[in-house]
């Protein structure tokens, strides 16, 4: 709710106004400037007293004084409890992204292990996103690089199959990873499904932290093989004891008395800090992961860590042990909501000794040095920018540059990418890809598909950020190509009445070579750089990191289309019915030419589907 205030009070004064209506009950509370954009967001056991602290003329620090003065509106909201207030607090914060709120940028999921139980011979693969398939997942680890490194291991140690379902169905020998010992061929007979469910039940045991059990068992049956002369199992089996030694040394430390948990350690310096994260199940190290919150020069750190946990588990399943480096206000509360969406007891801890507080010590040491290696780069990127606004006569050095590339061969999956960087560096969170739809495009029309990828872009910042004050809008548009882009695309921007922003072609030169680009303004003559020239090469980057985005989607979609069928667009077949009918027809065409009875005899296809299968493929003649 929002309490009717005379337009004249802003500050101490309106807030102060709010305290004749408000009462003890929990809730969130959201303060709110001039133009209505939010400032503010916070949690309170008891609204009243809560909003009463800054209701006070003194005693504030420079930042939350900042936002007082600001301040020209507020907004309320009950809760039943604190603990619902907190959630709905972080929620708030991750859509609303407040000034003055610690904000969390990079909150991408992570990826887990998946052993499949939906087959007789189950996969073993890498999982990212929600846990919809049937099966086992391990996780998360760190990055993808940790996930990849871990499998190509226990595709030695257990020999288990990553191909998918539909790769395995149609296989008629054994493929390579068969010849190089990676898999024990269940494809095409080379393994009972007694023996290979017992791999798989092997690599559960290991990835839930049973590794040493498995290897004495192994080692016991390397010894009974040699003893029994049967010496090329014996060498399978000591590869295997090898494979799984080689996982657990990639892990670096693995603790002894921590089971399940993730060390949470925070490194604050002028202004910026790091939040390193160690991710630690089934009692070994699944990698670790730095983060950057946006944070104010007088904050603390058991704000930004509280803010931190909030906003970092609010989509993520949180350990039964979250082991901190700084002690948070609100542990109890912290401990109850996670707790309640986990269904079982979280503890939030700050060790004082022993192996925990070892742990977090190593955390904090990679935070501090993360942050040391992240304030250089920012620094030396600070460098470039101004050198980058000086050449290209910008009023400032840019906060958000976009770079724009299409790729396609011969005009077909064609795409467009969009980059974009700032002080930060890449701000990978930020790139956007377009699939060309112009349906009367020329085939191989660069400037065409230009004008539609930027005509969809800008119509969306029309839409969404009408005032630019969201951070959307960019300060410096990077075009791959030379004056006739340039023309085209400063033609779409007078349609759009968005002439401000700057734009620059960068061509290559006459000999199409790194060193010799040319630089293409709206209206005036082309220009280069200094061969040796920082800024020369800061521009080839990111010219080189468009490019790479834009032919990195063109392959994915190619490759989308080579595995594309007709199946795909008949109404009621997905995944799965598709599988059948190809195991039961061996391609799509046959299914295409197949009888309404034969339909009916693939299993789970029923009389109505199979009905609608029949009718699309002979309406279509």
């Amino acid at each position: 709710m929002t309490n009717p205030t005379p337009d004249s009070l802003t500050g101490h004064a309106l807030i102060q106004s709010y305290l004749k209506t408000l009462d003890a009950s929990p809730g969130v509370y959201r303060m709110l400037d001039a133009q209505a954009r939010v400032l503010y967001v916070g949690k309170a056991r008891n609204l009243r007293a809560r909003v009463s602290n800054y209701a006070r003329a003194t005693g504030h620090s420079g930042r939350i004084a900042r936002m007082i003065s600001e301040t020209a509106s507020m907004m309320f909201l009950t809760t039943r409890t604190e603990t619902e207030a907190l959630l709905l607090e972080q929620n708030l914060i991750k859509q609303l992204k407040p000034h003055y709120n610690v904000l969390l940028r990079d909150d991408k999921s992570f990826p887990n292990i998946l052993v499949t139980d939906d087959h007789p011979f189950p996969q073993i693969k890498k999982h990212r996103g929600a846990k919809k398939q049937k099966g086992s997942y391990y996780g998360p680890f760190a990055s993808a690089g940790a996930v990849n490194r871990t499998l190509n291991q226990l595709q030695k140690a257990f020999l288990l199959r990553n191909c998918s379902d539909a790769m395995y169905t149609s296989r008629t020998r054994p493929c390579l990873l068969y010849q190089i010992r990676r898999c024990s061929g269940p494809c095409v007979g080379k393994i009972s499904e007694a023996d290979y469910a017992t791999s798989v039940a092997d690599a559960k045991r290991f990835l839930s932290g049973k590794s040493t059990e498995i290897q004495e068992s192994l080692a016991a049956e390397m010894a009974m093989a040699s003893e029994a002369l049967e010496f090329e199992r014996a060498a399978a089996l000591r590869d295997r004891i090898k494979a799984m030694t080689q996982v657990q040394t990639a892990q670096g430390i693995n603790p002894r008395t921590v089971t399940e948990a993730d060390i949470v350690a925070l490194h604050l310096e002028k202004g910026q800090a790091c939040v390193q994260v160690f991710f630690i199940r089934a009692g070994q190290n699944w990698g670790n992961r730095d983060f950057y919150p946006r944070v104010g020069a007088e904050i603390e750190a058991p704000e930004v860590l509280e803010a931190f946990l909030g906003q970092f588990y609010d989509t993520k399943e949180p350990p039964r042990q979250i082991i901190l480096s700084h002690p948070i206000e609100n542990t109890d509360l912290m401990e109850e909501a996670l707790s309640q969406k986990l269904g079982r007891k979280v503890e939030v801890l700050v060790p004082q000794r022993g192996e925990k507080a070892e742990l977090v010590a190593g955390a904090a040491r990679n935070a501090r040095e993360s942050l040391a290696r992240k304030m250089s780069e920012s620094a030396t990127q600070s460098k470039l920018l101004t050198g980058l606004s000086d050449a290209f006569g910008l009023d400032a050095p840019p906060q958000r540059i976009e770079v724009y590339d299409n790729s396609h061969i011969q005009g077909t999956n064609a795409v467009g990418g969009m980059i974009v960087a700032g002080p930060d560096g890449f701000m990978k969170n930020q790139y956007r890809k377009f699939n060309i739809k112009g349906d009367d495009l020329t085939p191989g029309d660069d400037f065409g598909m230009m004008k539609e990828v930027l005509t969809r872009r800008f119509k969306r910042l029309l839409k969404d950020d009408p005032d630019r004050d969201k951070g959307l809008w960019p300060d410096l548009l990077l075009i791959d190509g030379g004056a006739g882009q340039v023309s085209a695309v400063y033609g779409i921007m007078e349609e759009f009445g968005v002439e401000d922003i700057p734009m620059v072609g960068v061509a290559k030169g006459v000999d199409r070579d790194h060193g010799k680009e040319e630089f293409h303004r709206p209206g005036g003559r082309p220009f280069a750089l200094k061969m040796n020239d920082p800024v020369l090469y800061f521009i080839q980057r990111l010219r080189d990191e468009a490019h790479r985005f834009a032919i990195g989607t063109h392959r994915a979609k190619r490759t989308k289309a080579i595995g594309a069928t007709p199946l795909d667009d008949v109404p009621g077949v997905g995944a799965t019915r598709k599988r059948a009918l190809l195991a039961h027809f061996g391609s799509a065409k046959a299914v295409s030419r197949a009888a309404l009875a034969d339909l009916k005899a693939v299993d789970g296809i029923s009389g109505a589907l199979a009905e609608t299968i029949y009718d699309f493929f002979h309406e279509k003649g």
